[in-house]
């Protein structure tokens, strides 16, 4: 600790101290969190130096790629419609873990962070102009404060499921008390591997729980965050012999700890080994999940899958088939298309398969099941006017589908209720940012995950306009965040044909009812190749429907919020295309 001499092949220490006990405590000048209801909540996944790395996004040269870069771009955020940041792990990694050997990967910076060093400090490389780790420490504080002054909550996506030690690099616990912290096999391969990384943290032994609640406090205590997203956090749930366990105690202890009470926890429910627990995560009503199945039914949808309209609608309804247990709430499920890993919303739409093989895996890393639809052309170069049309508009009914994700459950029992998710969107999706089809871009600092500004304002007047719009519009409107279930009335399905596999149509009303929202909601979602033409139920007495949002139409019909006149008995829906009207 601290003896060069003793260090392997000469390397050189980093401190990684976030402490700096001469200097004065930080002032919050009296910003304290959000305290946003989780209902309120539209995430924006974000990765940190990423965010302004690039030159186009203004920041001074020496703030590029910082906490403080993101400070500088709150009001960005606000625009967005955005309520809550989830920062890629920020706990100090080792972002050269690519390039400590030859390797075909060792042209590869670790930019996404997940291979955590020390579980108390700020990574020091986000500091501006190398400051160092005090300085980290202070500027991610800076950082949090503007952000909870534009209103911003911040939540850390956290990496306890595995450390940056792997299976041959020991710099901490291998060293301190090895068989306590991993899970441990008996042979020539030591360490049980659940995540894909090496090793698994042994988090439901007693000694490394409390490191874990420890840590967590302190980001809540110093750093004054306002919640966790848990990589593969099934890893979590299993025990010293990697056997997964009904109450695992780590779980538990977080769910119930004082000081994380006014958090918000989200659960990745999954890890590499196989255990997958969407919808029976272990919650004590308190954990919130990320839902892969509303993911994959979605973008299946969209694209124009058969059979799929059960399970779109059970999907944009809340999953109540999974979460409508005990207290749980809506937000519980945490609703999204696209995340860090996987394609962007514009890939999504541009490419059928995944362009790895800058990655040097050979094209075998990534997942090949991505849903994806490439509108008749693959990637960008060479497309047609009309597939790119149809790939922005395409882009928004997806985004509209997130924002309306609320309806009554389809299970037809007048017991049944609705649930409404929680929805987190992926940085540079509100622009369209293209990975050229690459799908696990963790090593590449570059263009590839660079958030690009120049190409945000060149949409900024159409596509930003009507994304930012959607997100607002959700948070804005009652209808579409509700804390509880609704009502058995409080919704309609135009529908008498579940069970049409061939139907790619599907509309509902939201009822207001004088429950202080805005006025009902009629959305309908068409992912048939043709026109259809449906009948409007009579809306309100003393109402008009008006028209929200036709994804069809040129910006900036396509959106207007403050309603547009003039909607009759029938509306002609839009082959792939998206429609919202409000009664006013």
């Amino acid at each position: 600790f601290g003896d060069d001499n003793a260090r392997q092949n000469g390397e050189k220490g980093v401190s990684t101290s976030a402490i700096d006990f001469d200097a004065p405590a930080f002032d919050w000048e009296g910003v304290t969190p959000p305290g946003r209801r989780p209902e309120d909540l539209v995430i924006y996944e974000l990765t940190p130096r990423a965010f302004t790395r690039d030159a186009s996004s203004g920041v001074e040269e020496s703030k590029r790629g910082s906490f403080l870069g993101i400070a500088e771009k709150a009001k960005h955020l606000v625009d967005a419609g955005v309520t809550a940041v989830e920062l890629l792990p920020v706990f100090h990694f080792d972002e050269m873990e690519f390039q400590r050997a030859k390797n075909p990967r060792d042209h590869m910076l670790n930019v996404w962070g997940y291979s955590t060093m020390a579980f108390f400090a700020p990574m020091t490389t986000y500091a501006s102009a190398g400051a160092g780790p005090a300085a980290a420490s202070r500027e991610f504080k800076h950082m949090v404060k503007t952000l909870h002054q534009h209103g911003i909550e911040v939540l850390l996506d956290v990496v306890y499921n595995h450390t940056g030690e792997g299976s041959s690099y020991p710099f901490s616990f291998r060293g301190i008390d090895n068989s306590t912290y991993y899970m441990m096999e008996d042979s020539k391969h030591p360490y049980k591997n659940y995540t894909g990384c090496g090793n698994t943290f042994n988090c439901n032994h007693p000694v490394v729980q409390n490191l874990v609640l420890d840590s967590l406090r302190h980001w809540v205590n110093e750093y004054h965050v306002d919640g966790f997203r848990f990589d593969l956090t099934s890893c979590m749930c299993r025990d010293q012999n990697g056997t997964p366990m009904v109450s695992p105690p780590v779980i538990r202890a977080i769910a119930k700890d004082p000081t994380l009470a006014r958090c918000k926890l989200f659960a990745e429910p999954w890890d590499c080994g196989g255990l997958y627990q969407v919808g029976s995560f272990p919650n004590w009503d308190r954990w919130g999940e990320w839902n892969g199945k509303y993911r994959d039914a979605i973008r299946r949808f969209a694209k124009g899958d058969g059979g799929l309209k059960k399970e779109f609608a059970q999907r944009i309804s809340g999953s109540s088939d999974m979460y409508r247990v005990n207290d749980r709430k809506p937000y519980h499920s945490l609703n999204f298309i696209t995340a860090h890993d996987g394609f962007t919303l514009r890939d999504l739409v541009s490419y059928n398969s995944k362009r790895n093989h800058a990655n040097g895996e050979n094209g075998r890393d990534g997942a090949n099941d991505n849903e994806s639809w490439n509108h008749g052309h693959e990637g960008d170069d060479g497309a047609s006017d009309a597939v790119r049309a149809t790939r922005w508009r395409q882009m928004k009914n997806m985004h509209m589908m997130l924002m309306c994700s609320q309806a009554r459950s389809i299970h037809w029992s007048p017991y049944d209720r609705v649930r409404v998710g929680t929805p987190m969107v992926l940085m540079g999706d509100e622009y369209g940012h293209t990975r050229g089809g690459n799908n696990n871009t963790y090593g590449h600092d570059n263009h590839l995950n660079n958030f690009d500004w120049n190409a945000l304002e060149r949409t900024r007047g159409e596509y930003f306009r009507f994304w930012s719009g959607m997100a607002k519009f959700r948070v804005e409107h009652p209808l579409l965040g509700r804390a509880d279930f609704l009502r058995d009335d409080d919704v309609t399905w135009h529908e008498d044909n579940w069970d049409n596999e061939e139907s790619r149509f599907i509309a509902f009303t939201l009822h207001d009812r004088g429950s202080g929202g805005k006025g009902d909601l009629y959305i309908a979602f068409n992912s048939h190749e043709f026109f259809v033409d449906a009948a409007l139920p009579p809306p309100p007495g003393g109402t008009s429907w008006c028209r929200i949002a036709d994804t069809n139409l040129p910006s900036p019909e396509d959106f207007t919020p403050e309603g547009k006149a003039g909607v009759g008995a029938r509306y002609n829906v839009a082959p792939r295309g998206a429609l919202m009207l409000m009664a006013k």
